[in-house]
């Protein structure tokens, strides 16, 4: 089952999955397994009714998955929504070299930011959860793939709206880019982040939201990078109530802008003619801050 997205991507599909159950947890290897989905790292394949299988298919993932088995039990109870349950903690053996996880299945499905019931809800929901997971602990935790230092990126994404610019106003984004790079850092200490606040990472139904996915970026930060939640999944109408009730002043909200923009400008050149979920979130993501 290639994805296609790398070139150094691990051969995994089902029948390596039913392998390694089978191992590693023979209790559960009588269990119908089928492929659920795939992110840019992970693949993700149901067992029975209840479980998930989630393992990298390329091999930087694994740290993602090994932070996610640390750190989610402790984040867990400060937290109102549902976050993944480890429930087994699969190892590295001859044939598969990562440690991969069986998760509880947590029920609801990804939002459209075109077309979600409950904005409203959903985004005062987004708020309390960055607000109850910045009042987590840091002590001990890494820091997050996103929520250091913008400028950092400057290189990286002033060359991807070069590669994107027929797709999107790039003099515009580049304007804004040039606004949150100068905007004053998180003078205080980090806190807690999700840091990939992305469509494919949060659960939703008609009433609100239901689930936050994929720890795998989590760590500690400036809580802007969290903010591209408002321009990722909350439609523009909610987009003001968001902000209140998360509480970002105004260069916090420009550096949400702006850790946004990166992961949007980034990601699009590399997945577009690979990822249609990947590229349609990047677009929508760009258009939306470009105005």
């Amino acid at each position: 089952m290639p994805f296609g997205l790398h070139d150094d991507e691990l051969p995994v599909d089902v029948e390596l999955v039913r392998r390694l159950t089978a191992r590693q947890f023979p209790q559960w290897s009588g269990l119908p397994i089928e492929f659920a989905a795939a992110g840019t790292v992970n693949a993700m394949f149901r067992l029975g009714s209840d479980m998930v299988v989630r393992l990298p298919f390329v091999e930087r993932g694994a740290e993602g998955i090994e932070r996610e088995r640390r750190w989610l039990p402790v984040l867990a109870p400060h937290l109102d929504v549902a976050v993944p349950t480890v429930l087994g903690a699969g190892e590295p053996d001859d044939e598969y070299p990562c440690p991969w996880s069986v998760l509880a299945w947590l029920p609801g499905r990804n939002p459209d930011p075109a077309a979600l019931d409950s904005a409203d809800a959903v985004a005062r929901d987004l708020a309390r959860f960055q607000r109850q997971l910045q009042q987590v602990d840091t002590a001990g935790a890494p820091p997050g793939y996103r929520g250091g230092r913008l400028a950092e990126l400057d290189a990286a994404v002033i060359d991807s709206l070069t590669q994107i610019d027929d797709l999107v106003d790039a003099a515009a984004l580049a304007v804004l880019w040039r606004s949150a790079t100068a905007a004053p850092a998180w003078g205080r200490p980090p806190v807690w982040l999700h840091a990939d606040l992305l469509t494919g990472n949060v659960l939703v139904d008609g009433s609100g939201l239901t689930g936050v996915l994929d720890f795998a970026a989590a760590g500690a930060g400036d809580p802007a990078a969290d903010l591209m939640a408002a321009w990722s999944i909350v439609p523009a109408g909610s987009r003001g109530l968001f902000r209140s009730e998360v509480g970002a002043d105004d260069q916090t909200w420009l550096r949400g802008q702006g850790w946004a923009l990166a992961q949007a400008a980034i990601a699009l050149p590399y997945y577009r003619t690979t990822s249609p979920q990947m590229a349609r979130s990047s677009l929508h993501i760009l258009r939306e801050l470009a105005g």
